[in-house]
């Protein structure tokens, strides 16, 4: 079948990459909730866009009330399942394309939602056509799911399954080949410090960064009272050759006669699976804030606490007392994703993902302890247990088989910090999009897919529905 289904996605290829162009022009990140779109009308539009492309290929199709959409290519009970999100991060910062124009440049197709998730699920539609237009006979049915909240909380998902059971054999395209079958717990969860307003200066009257709990946050802001803009510069200064982050300091206007400067940062966003491939503007806030001479009150020395206990660079919560790893599933890593400072409030976020080694005792417990010297409450919830499928499982030795006939490099079984839709899901994997060795900046500025990648994976999922939906299984 190889030569039938390459000769196919040459001929459909510029089909395949328009389809794409649409589908990644709509802006479907997570908004307030209309009648009939959950997750507000531009991620309802995204999903009506791919219901509408697999009508056109001849599927079947099919909206489960705005959560999550499903694409059959026959009436058969479905034993394969390829799940895949319409919905995208924010664009941030830093781009050097339109974020929703899907430039294309050196064969990469530059655009939000190119990799993570758009470009997998038209190559997955496109998987499902290629079998009904070569006419292969199939003993049970292939369904493409839609999902549309990945982002935020997978409550689609959730809303869909309890419902509908998984096809006996599921995959997403939310990863990396060749095969991801642990994915890392995690620890995602809030702290905050209450206290009296102090009058002393120099003080740090506000600050704040980040946007999401999964991304590196890419800027962030404060401003110091109390400080000349020459001081705060000299600091800022210094604190940017320690940590990658550019910093512009502006003088604001006095209060009476107290100096006031606002301090930019900005940084490199990315995912938080992959902290030490941004630079954190939060944590090098942090950086430069806790260099300054500032008035040595209570809230002040919360501050330092919490910096101390996330510093800047620190990727594996060394300081935080929860460095550990295992074999299966890599090291811990530790993302501060959001911060808020008021004259009365310390507030911030954090993404962990976590090895299967962890338990809520030597994470959680331990970063309690850690954070209450400082009169900081972790908030108790967040923790989520990791997600394995053995690598010797048939299924799993499908899609290796079908990796290696198509790339002609050998498959293997790897671990992610990123969960995908299958977290939770039994017997589930990760398989593609991304080839070994390409970072396509997911969460990121200027995220891109391989052209040619794309309908390498698009082929190789046509081969997977055939193997497994082609047989009795």
């Amino acid at each position: 079948m190889k030569a039938a289904i390459d000769a196919y996605f040459d001929r459909v290829r510029n089909t395949l990459i328009k389809n794409l162009q649409q589908l990644v022009a709509i802006r479907s990140v997570k908004a307030d909730p209309q009648p009939g779109m959950p997750f507000g009308p531009e991620v309802a539009q995204s999903l009506e866009e791919v219901l509408r492309q697999a009508r056109e290929l001849g599927l079947i199709t099919h909206n489960h009330e705005g959560y999550v959409g499903t694409v059959d290519i026959n009436e058969l009970e479905p034993s394969l399942g390829i799940l895949v999100h319409l919905d995208v991060v924010a664009e941030g910062d830093g781009w050097t394309k339109e974020p929703f124009g899907g430039t294309i440049e050196d064969g990469r197709l530059y655009a939000r939602g190119a990799t993570d998730d758009k470009g997998p699920a038209i190559a997955a539609l496109f998987a499902l056509a290629a079998v009904k237009e070569l006419g292969v006979p199939l003993t049970s049915g292939a369904r493409l799911i839609l999902g549309t909240d990945e982002e935020s909380g997978s409550s689609d998902i959730k809303y869909y399954f309890a419902k509908e059971r998984p096809p006996r054999h599921v995959f997403s395209p939310d990863g990396a080949f060749p095969v991801i079958n642990t994915e890392k717990g995690g620890l995602r969860t809030s702290f905050e410090g209450l206290f009296q307003e102090e009058a002393a200066l120099p003080r740090v009257l506000s600050a704040s960064g980040g946007y999401r709990v999964n991304v590196v946050p890419p800027v962030a802001e404060a401003t110091v009272e109390g400080l000349s803009l020459a001081e705060v510069q000299a600091c800022a200064l210094a604190v940017s050759a320690r940590t990658g982050a550019e910093f512009v300091c502006t003088a604001l206007p006095a209060e009476g006669s107290v100096p006031r400067v606002r301090i930019q940062v900005q940084g490199t966003g990315g995912h938080a699976s992959l902290p030490e491939q941004g630079v954190n503007a939060v944590t090098a806030l942090l950086d430069g804030l806790v260099a300054l001479p500032l008035a040595d009150t209570p809230i002040h020395q919360a501050l330092r606490g919490v910096y101390e206990t996330f510093p800047h660079g620190d990727y594996y919560g060394e300081a935080a007392g929860l460095k550990m790893e295992d074999e299966l599933s890599g090291p811990l890593t530790i993302n501060f994703s959001i911060l808020e400072i008021e004259p009365t409030r310390i507030y911030g976020f954090f993404d962990s993902r976590t090895p299967l080694c962890a338990t809520e005792s030597n994470t959680m417990d331990v970063l309690e302890r850690k954070l209450a010297v400082y009169g900081v409450q972790l908030k108790r919830s967040g923790f989520s247990p990791p997600h394995h499928t053995p690598a010797d499982s048939p299924f799993v030795q499908t899609l290796l088989s079908c990796y290696e006939q198509y790339t002609g490099q050998k498959g293997s079984c790897n671990y992610s910090g990123g969960g995908t839709y299958v977290h939770g899901i039994e017997g589930g994997v990760a398989f593609g999009c991304t080839m070994p060795g390409v970072d396509p900046r997911p969460h990121g500025a200027d995220e891109f897919v391989i052209l040619d990648d794309l309908l390498t994976s698009a082929s190789m999922f046509t081969q997977v529905i055939i193997d497994i939906c082609g047989k009795k299984a």
